[in-house]
C-alpha cells in the first residue's frame, strides 16, 4: 500500500513543481520566450557555436547570426531555441510617437555618410521598425532624413535612437521662410534655392534632394497650417504676409530669377524693368490685399496711388512721413531781405507709372529728397530773387500759378503728375515789417491830418451859416407876430359872432331836451304800467298753477299713503290672522292714545252677589263694544285696499 502511494505521489509532485516552475523549465530546456503583446524583444547573442563569431569592422549591430547585438527583434509572441546561456532578451515597450509630435531617428551603425552630407538618405526599411532592412539596404549611420509621424512602432533602441519634437506650426497671416541644411550648392550669383516641385512643402526630405533642391534660402514659403518638418534639415523663420494697403500698391524688386528683357524702352535709361519671375523691378505692381512674399528674395515698396502732400513747413507733417524732413524755405529777395515761406505740394503717381518711379529711385524718400525738395526750393528761391517782398507779397496768386506750371514740367520728366502747388504763410523780416508798418502809420496819420483839416473848414462854413440862420429867425419871428395880430383880431370878431349863435342854438337845443324829456317820460310811464299788468297777470297764472300741482300733489301723496297702508294691513292680516291683528292694532291705539283700560271707579263683585253679576254683564258689554270697533275697522281698510287698482 505504500509502495503504491509513493509511486504515484512522486510523479504528481513533479507535475506540480513543473506547473509552478513552468517558465524556468521552459526557458532552460526549450530555449522558450514569451513576448508581451505591448512589448518587443531586443535579442543580444552571447556567442556562436557554429559559424562566424566577430562582426564585420565597425559594425555594432548583428544581421549575420554574429555575437553582439541582433537587428531582429522578438515581435509579441513565442519563441523556442532562444537558450538562457546563448541569448539575452530584454523587453521594452513600443515606440509611441504623440499627437503633435514627430520622431527624429539617430541611427548608430549603419553605411558610413557621404563626403559633405550631413544628414542619411532614406532606405524601405518600415519606418525604421526593420533594423536588418535598414542595414542590408544601405542605411547609413547617423541623422536620418526620414522622419517617423505619430503613432506606435516596433523600433530597435539598439539601432536607433529617437528624439521627439513639436509639429512646425504656421498662424494665420504669417509665412513661413525656409532655409535648408542639405541639398546641392548654390549656384554662382543666386541668394535663394530655386521652387522644386512634388516635396510637399519641405516634407519629403529625399524627393526635394533626388529633385535637385539646393541648401541655404529658399524662395519657396510655406502659409498656414501644420507641418511635419525635420528641424535638422529644414530652418523655419516666421514673418507677417506682406500687406499692401487700400490706396497704394507694390511695386516688387526681386533679387532672385533669370536675367529679364528690359521693358522699360529706349528713353528710360534709369534701370530695368522685367516681367514676372524675373531678377529685377517688375513691370507689374501688385494691389491691395496680402502676399505671401519672401522678404529675403523680394523687396516690395509701396507707391501711393492717391493724391500725396507734401509740406514744405516747420512742426506739420502729413501721416506718410515722407515730408518729415522737409522745412519752411527760406528765401532772399532782390532789396536783399530774407524771408520764409510755407509751400504744399500736391502730386499723383499714377499706377503703371510706380514701377518707372521705384526703378529710378528706388523708394519714395528719395523721390522726395532727390526731385521734389531741390525743384521746389530752388524754384522760389530763384523767384524771390528777381522781386522785392513787397511785390512778392502782392504778386502771390500770379507766382503760385506760375510755381505750379513750372513744377508740372520738371515733374512730368520723372513719371510724377504734380496737382497743384500751394503757398502757405509768407513771413517777411521784422525789420522790413517794422519800416513797412511804420510808413503806413504815417500815412494814415497823413490822412487823418487832412480829414481833421477839411472837418474845421466845414466847421467853419457851418458856425457862418448858423449865425445867418440866426438872424433870419428873429426876421421870421417879427413877421410871424405881426401875423399873429391879425389873426388875433379876426378871432375875437369871430368868436363874439360865435357866442351869440351858440346862446341861441343853447335855447334851441334846451327846448328841444324838455320836449324830449317829457315825451320820454310818459313813454316810459305807460311801458311800466303795462310791464306791471303783464307782471301781475303771470304771476297770478303762475301761483293757480303752484296751487294746482299743489292739491295734485298733496292728493297723490295721501292716495300713496293710503294704498301703502292698505297694502301693509293686508298683509299684516294675512300673515298674523284676523283676530291677532285686530288685538294688536287695540293695544297700540290705547298706548298711542293713554286710553285708561281700568276705570277710576272699578265695578267689582267682591263678596256681594248681585254686585258681582253686574260687573260681569257691564264688563262683557264692553269687550263686544271694542271688538265690534275693530271689526268695522277692519272693512274700512278692506274697502280702500279694493277701491286702490280701480283708481
Amino acid at each position: 500500500m505504500e509502495l503504491s502511494f509513493q509511486g504515484w505521489m512522486i510523479p504528481a509532485v513533479i507535475v506540480l513543481l513543473c506547473v509552478i516552475f513552468y517558465k524556468i523549465i521552459l526557458r532552460v530546456f526549450f530555449g522558450l520566450v514569451i513576448v508581451p503583446e505591448d512589448r518587443i524583444g531586443l535579442v543580444t547573442k552571447k556567442f556562436v557555436l557554429v559559424g562566424k563569431q566577430e562582426l564585420p569592422e565597425g559594425r555594432i549591430i548583428a544581421t549575420n547570426g554574429e555575437a553582439g547585438f541582433q537587428a531582429q527583434t522578438l515581435a509579441p509572441g513565442i519563441y523556442f531555441g532562444k537558450w538562457i546561456w546563448q541569448y539575452t532578451i530584454q523587453f521594452q515597450p513600443f515606440t509611441v510617437i504623440p499627437t503633435g509630435k514627430l520622431g527624429l531617428i539617430l541611427a548608430k551603425d549603419g553605411t558610413e555618410l557621404e563626403t559633405g552630407r550631413i544628414l542619411a538618405r532614406k532606405v524601405n526599411c518600415d519606418s525604421f521598425q526593420d533594423a536588418e532592412a535598414f542595414l542590408r539596404n544601405g542605411g547609413r549611420k547617423g541623422r536620418q532624413t526620414a522622419i517617423v509621424a505619430p503613432g506606435s512602432y516596433r523600433i530597435n533602441t539598439l539601432l536607433f535612437d529617437i528624439d521627439f519634437t513639436d509639429m512646425t506650426q504656421i498662424p494665420d497671416n504669417a509665412v513661413g521662410v525656409i532655409t535648408t541644411m542639405e541639398g546641392n550648392p548654390l549656384e554662382e550669383g543666386q541668394i535663394a534655392g530655386k521652387i522644386v516641385e512634388a516635396h510637399n512643402k519641405f516634407q519629403d526630405v529625399d524627393t526635394f534632394l533626388s529633385n535637385g533642391g539646393y541648401k541655404g534660402l529658399q524662395e519657396q514659403v510655406i502659409l498656414a497650417g501644420s507641418y511635419f518638418l525635420n528641424p535638422w534639415f529644414t530652418k523655419v523663420e516666421m514673418v507677417h504676409m506682406t500687406e499692401i494697403p487700400i490706396g497704394h500698391v507694390g511695386v516688387i524688386i526681386s533679387y532672385v530669377g533669370a536675367e529679364g528683357k528690359d521693358l522699360s524702352g529706349v528713353d528710360f535709361k534709369h534701370g530695368n524693368i522685367v516681367e514676372k519671375g524675373h531678377k529685377g523691378v517688375w513691370s507689374e505692381p501688385i494691389g491691395p490685399g496680402k502676399y505671401p512674399i519672401n522678404p529675403y528674395i523680394m523687396k516690395v515698396e509701396l507707391v501711393p496711388t492717391t493724391n500725396l502732400v507734401l509740406n514744405w513747413a516747420y512742426e506739420r507733417s502729413e501721416s506718410h512721413q515722407l515730408d518729415k524732413n522737409l522745412s519752411t524755405i527760406t528765401v532772399r529777395s532782390k532789396d536783399g531781405f530774407p524771408f520764409n515761406l510755407d509751400v504744399s505740394q500736391i502730386i499723383h503717381i499714377p499706377t503703371y507709372e510706380a514701377p518707372k518711379v521705384i526703378a529710378r529711385f528706388g523708394n519714395m524718400i528719395n523721390l522726395v529728397s532727390q526731385v521734389l525738395e531741390p525743384t521746389i526750393g530752388n524754384y522760389f528761391r530763384n523767384s524771390a530773387q528777381d522781386s522785392d517782398v513787397i511785390a512778392f507779397l502782392g504778386t502771390r496768386k500770379e507766382r503760385q500759378q506760375s510755381a505750379k506750371e513750372h513744377i508740372s514740367s520738371v515733374l512730368d520728366q520723372y513719371n510724377v503728375n504734380a496737382v497743384d502747388t500751394l503757398i502757405g504763410a509768407i513771413v517777411p523780416p521784422e525789420s522790413l515789417m517794422k519800416t513797412l508798418t511804420d510808413r503806413k502809420l504815417a500815412e494814415e496819420q497823413k490822412i487823418t491830418y487832412e480829414t481833421e483839416m477839411l472837418a474845421q473848414e466845414t466847421r467853419q462854413s457851418l458856425e457862418k451859416e448858423t449865425a445867418v440862420a440866426d438872424m433870419q429867425k428873429e426876421i421870421v419871428k417879427a413877421d410871424q407876430g405881426v401875423w399873429i395880430a391879425e389873426r388875433v383880431a379876426d378871432a375875437s370878431v369871430k368868436k363874439a359872432t360865435g357866442d351869440a349863435n351858440s346862446v341861441r342854438l343853447q335855447a334851441n337845443a334846451e327846448g328841444d331836451r324838455l320836449k324830449l324829456l317829457a315825451t320820454g317820460e310818459a313813454e316810459k310811464t305807460r311801458l311800466l304800467a303795462k310791464a306791471e299788468s303783464e307782471k301781475i297777470e303771470l304771476l297770478a297764472k303762475a301761483n293757480a298753477e303752484q296751487i294746482s300741482l299743489t292739491g295734485n300733489a298733496e292728493a297723490e301723496k295721501i292716495l300713496a299713503i293710503g294704498k301703502s297702508n292698505a297694502e301693509s294691513y293686508k298683509l299684516s292680516v294675512e300673515a298674523m290672522g284676523g283676530n291677532n291683528f285686530t288685538q294688536l292694532k287695540i293695544m297700540e291705539n290705547i298706548a298711542s292714545q293713554n286710553v285708561k283700560i281700568m276705570p277710576d271707579v272699578l265695578i267689582g263683585g267682591g263678596g256681594d252677589a248681585a254686585n258681582g253679576g253686574i260687573s260681569g254683564l257691564l264688563g262683557l258689554q264692553l269687550l263686544e263694544q271694542v271688538q265690534k270697533r275693530n271689526e268695522d275697522r277692519s272693512k274700512v281698510i278692506e274697502v280702500k285696499s279694493d277701491e286702490t287698482p280701480k283708481q
